[in-house]
């Protein structure tokens, strides 16, 4: 082994045994469990399945953190995905976002799964979280289920 390729190892595990010293938060949130999407009234069995198998890690206060997200710069990948995630919709916190809040993001959630945006690369890593067609069409029910809501309350008025 050449003399720079010595060193150049020993600089890649140097930094790679620093970068274990930068920790990302991980914590999860308290959650009360009335203020979930699960929870809420007309929220289905089949939808609160789907959320929780695929979306919960990222989408949620409940997010699992598996051994390899201890391991910079994975862990940093992760904790920046929940960050993200949450910030985008939390399915947590879900009866603190108004109803029409609520319905655009259901019809964004179904473009997302539809668009293979949802799930993303973490399903390379987590494969149980891909979304089936039928996980995408019980996510896109549900939109549809919101809209639809929304259009008979507006006639019965």
């Amino acid at each position: 082994m050449s003399r720079r390729l010595k060193q150049a190892a020993v600089v890649f595990v140097v930094v790679f045994a620093a970068a274990q010293l930068v920790r990302p938060e991980r914590a999860n949130p308290a959650t009360d469990v009335s203020r979930t999407i699960q929870a809420q009234a007309g929220t289905s069995t089949l939808l609160a399945a789907v959320l929780d198998r695929s979306c919960r890690d990222c989408h949620s206060n409940n997010t699992v953190w598996p051994w390899y997200t201890q391991v910079a710069p994975l862990s940093w990948l992760m904790a920046r995905g929940v960050v993200e995630g949450r910030k985008a919709v939390n399915f947590s916190e879900w009866a603190g976002y108004p109803p029409a809040t609520q319905r655009t993001l259901l019809s964004a959630s179904c473009d997302d799964a539809s668009s293979g945006k949802m799930p993303g690369p973490y399903a390379l890593v987590r494969p149980e979280t891909k979304l089936s067609l039928q996980d995408i069409e019980t996510i896109c029910a549900a939109a549809r289920q919101a809209d639809a809501d929304v259009a008979d309350g507006r006639r019965h008025r």
